[in-house]
């Protein structure tokens, strides 16, 4: 269960390995680092973790074979329809908020990229993906003003540990109506279903134009009965808490019919509520299926991209959108005027210690999209702390991406399947319990936790493509199934990754030209070293005798120029380090995969772990812009 209580574990820092454990660490890195990641084949797999997470009546031709027909009789007790749709994470709760923001941004990444994935011959199976969430939306859409948005309830479904074949918890379903108002849930669902039909529009001009008739009257229903959607639903309320409030979905979901229509009423409404509902006044530093300001803000900027002067009557408000679109993406970049998202010592950024990984896939999307917006406009991203070119964007897009895929400090793909060194103790029921087709006896709910969730063998059946919750903020994993807050897979932190697999499969090599270093590196204005060092130790302690420090590093950048390429020698270093590549050469390191440059007056931060004194570094050389 995906969910947002704010729990926050200790610190916890990462002790030297022994000798052999270091150096298998160090071949697994550098074995990442040498090889092209298949995003192509992540993509594949991606795609595959939402067959799994299926409810209902499976389809003969389907691909995980190990999953069955589940939840057939959903909501008849209740005299509705809600079978289908699908399970939320490593439970079996149909959650209707995180699900239609899955919805949403799978059918982005089509309305994206959608020649990349015709030209992959994925394109079929994303649609197939959306079509088995919008059919549920459809159904669970009874009347004008009621939306059912949820099947089961959380605290009882945690009660057991079971297959979704063999379920036998209560599947009460929930709905909203104009007595109990949702307009967080009505509207994102609204969205979902726009942005659905406008990917559908090409290929099924009616199924298009039912997703956008019941589109239009959620958002008129959201818009018309305001009310937080967990004040009206109590059941939802522990799991998925709207922080963000409705504001935000309302101005999401008319955006969407802005784009899937082209209806003036829907950019005037966003224009007219800019200021009073937040969208051209927060300025966030996460999206996801709560906070939707960000992709707000980044999907308005589109307009101005596209339309340029013939959006002239909004685009003053439509330029405040933007300039909190790249207020977003800026801080991702480590270029915000230190308003910036934190990152892990081994490049990752770093929002939640719950499933951070569903914030690394949404940011990575966003700065994709972005990316290309501004490559077509011949635009660059202009950052409080320097200028960045669309291929900048792209490559530390990338980079998150690749760290998902292995290019980290454990040599560990976060996708299951993917690669040969990947979570095998996933927190979920389906994957921990043989399949029915393999042991067809019932497995019940006790006998399922006493058997297989505290079990130590590994998931018997392989949940290809789940991205798991990650790393902690010192990039370690406990591949651990009791370990939900890092071990669970969820739909919201799959979906945008669908997207950016599409974008990045149609160019995988990295074409972002390289720096090389000048024969003579200009001498800094002071006469000496461009950087600054100073040296703290943050923390100490001992383990088998033997004293640790974690030593921070900064690098301050005072030669008076941005610093485009930096060498630097560091010796006597006995532990993993973070905050710079390792290169081919014995004690030599460049900018870490994220940085390009290293604007004047900006520091750079370097964190390794070891006993003993501290390691030497020095600058060997640098180019400046």
């Amino acid at each position: 269960m995906a969910a947002t209580m704010n729990k926050t574990p200790a610190t916890t820092f990462l002790l030297i390995p022994a000798a052999a454990s270091l150096v298998l660490l160090l071949a697994a890195a550098a074995s990442v680092e040498a090889s092209a990641f298949d995003y192509a084949g992540a993509f594949d797999k991606c795609l595959l973790f939402f067959e799994a997470q299926r409810s209902g009546k499976l389809p003969a031709d389907r691909l995980v074979r190990w999953r069955g027909d589940s939840a057939l009789t959903d909501g008849f007790s209740q005299g509705v329809d809600l079978v289908g749709g699908y399970y939320d994470s490593g439970d079996h709760v149909k959650f209707g908020l995180p699900m239609a923001y899955a919805v949403t941004m799978l059918s982005w990444g089509v309305v994206e990229f959608e020649k990349e994935m015709v030209d992959g011959n994925k394109l079929h199976r994303v649609l197939d993906a959306i079509r088995w969430g919008t059919n549920y939306f459809v159904k669970a859409h009874t009347q004008h003003n009621a939306l059912w948005v949820q099947v089961g309830d959380g605290d009882s479904d945690h009660l057991c540990w079971e297959r979704a074949e063999d379920m036998s918890t209560p599947r009460t379903a929930f709905k909203i109506d104009i007595n109990n108002p949702g307009s967080e849930v009505a509207g994102e669902t609204a969205a979902a279903l726009a942005a659905a039909a406008k990917a559908f529009k090409p290929y099924d001009r009616m199924y298009s134009d039912l997703l956008l008739l019941h589109s239009k009257q959620l958002f008129t229903f959201a818009d018309t009965f305001r009310g937080k959607y967990d004040d009206s639903l109590q059941s939802a309320k522990k799991f998925y808490p709207s922080a963000s409030g409705y504001q935000d979905e309302l101005l999401w979901a008319a955006a969407w019919l802005y784009e899937a229509t082209g209806d003036e009423q829907y950019l005037r409404y966003v224009s007219q509520n800019a200021e009073a509902f937040g969208g051209t006044g927060w300025a966030v530093t996460e999206f996801s299926w709560d906070n939707k300001y960000a992709g707000l803000q980044v999907l308005l900027s589109k307009v101005l991209f596209e339309q340029g002067g013939s959006a002239a009557g909004y685009a003053d408000t439509l330029k405040q959108y933007q300039a909190k679109a790249e207020f977003f993406l800026c801080a991702c970049l480590q270029k915000n005027n230190g308003h910036n998202v934190k990152m892990t010592p081994g490049g990752l950024m770093y929002v939640s210690d719950w499933s951070n990984m569903q914030y690394v896939s949404s940011s990575a999307f966003l700065l994709t999209v972005y990316a290309d917006y501004l490559a077509e406009s011949r635009g660059t991203l202009r950052c409080p702390d320097g200028e960045v070119k669309p291929a900048e964007i792209l490559r530390f897009a990338r980079s998150q991406v690749d760290y998902v895929l292995g290019k980290n400090p454990k040599g560990m793909s976060y996708m299951v399947g993917y690669g040969s060194y990947y979570p095998t103790h996933v927190h979920h029921r389906g994957a921990s319990i043989p399949s029915i087709y393999a042991m067809n006896a019932t497995v019940g709910c006790m006998e399922g936790f006493d058997k297989y969730y505290n079990s130590k063998n590994a998931d018997p059946n392989v949940l290809h493509g789940a991205l798991v919750g990650g790393p902690d903020a010192n990039d370690a994993y406990d591949d651990d199934r009791c370990n939900y807050q890092h071990a669970e897979p969820t739909l919201a932190g799959n979906a945008p990754m669908s997207g950016v697999f599409a974008r990045l499969a149609a160019s995988p090599a990295d074409n972002t030209p390289e720096y090389t270093p000048a024969p003579n590196a200009p001498s800094p204005s002071n006469g000496g070293s461009p950087l600054e060092f100073v040296h703290t130790v943050t923390n100490t302690w001992k383990a088998n005798g033997v004293d640790y420090y974690r030593h921070v590093v900064t690098a301050k950048n005072t030669c008076g120029h941005a610093i485009t390429y930096l060498k630097l020698q560091i010796k006597e270093l006995s532990g993993e380090i973070y905050g710079v590549s390792r290169t081919n050469a014995k004690d030599m390191y460049e900018f870490p995969s994220w940085m390009t440059r290293l604007d004047a007056g900006a520091q750079l931060t370097i964190v390794y772990i070891q006993g003993g004194p501290a390691a030497k570094i020095a600058v060997v050389e640098y180019k400046t812009a």
